[in-house]
């Protein structure tokens, strides 16, 4: 999936946007909660105030986990080659507020990148954003929007690739992005995305699941003594 298939002004960075290293997104549900949660403890004091726009203690973390709704909101994951989850993209809906004017859609939505420190640089936080963008646009929903502190260089570069219109006050940032509407092709592409990022997910978990059962073998155990 080519992000000039949802952001078509951005045809022209098309090299730009393209990520050095093959990056699977997959919508994530509610086994998976423990995974997210572990992510997000993992997050550095600094990370979690780029992520949340303040620092969150480990309790308003739990808290904030537990109460993500899945089947209202959608969360999507990169996991890593050992089966750790090293980004997350929380994608919210709202109902529109009445001052609203980037929309007249009933719902709107609001999209949260974090990324783990040692998967920077390849791309996964543009791929999370693009695959948030993607399902809003055949979900129905017009107007995406983030939120972020200006300080938050990365994704305010995000924003700025995506085409997004960026407002900043108070030092912060607000910018959303108006989305076209869903078409045959961009349901395939989503559909086609995930089915290739569950076989990833399923051949990582695997893997990690046969390496913890060989190392629990007698043999195996006398050999890491």
């Amino acid at each position: 999936m080519n992000a000039s298939d949802i952001f078509p002004e951005e045809s022209a960075n098309k090299a730009e946007a393209k990520p050095k290293h093959t990056v699977f997104v997959k919508e994530l549900s509610e086994k998976d909660r423990h995974r997210i949660l572990k992510h997000f403890l993992a997050l550095e004091e600094s990370d979690r105030l780029l992520r949340f726009g303040t620092y969150l203690p480990d309790a308003m973390i739990e808290k904030y986990v537990d109460g993500i709704d899945f089947s209202r909101d959608k969360v999507f994951g990169v996991v890593s080659h050992h089966f750790r989850l090293v980004g997350v993209g929380h994608l919210a809906y709202a109902a529109r507020s009445e001052t609203d004017e980037a929309t007249d859609k009933d719902k709107v939505a609001e999209f949260g990148v974090s990324v783990s420190k040692s998967a920077r640089g390849k791309g996964v936080g543009f791929k999370l954003f693009e695959r948030g963008a993607i399902h809003c646009r055949n979900d129905d929903i017009d107007t995406l929007y983030m939120h972020c502190l200006s300080s938050n260089q990365t994704m305010i570069h995000i924003a700025k690739k995506a085409g997004m219109a960026i407002h900043r006050e108070y030092g912060e940032a607000d910018a959303y992005l108006k989305i076209l509407p869903a078409d045959a092709v961009s349901v395939l592409k989503e559909a086609v995305q995930e089915q290739v990022a569950a076989i990833d997910y399923t051949i990582k978990a695997n893997a990690r699941a046969a390496a913890k059962w060989l190392g629990n073998l007698p043999g195996m155990k006398d050999e890491h003594k």
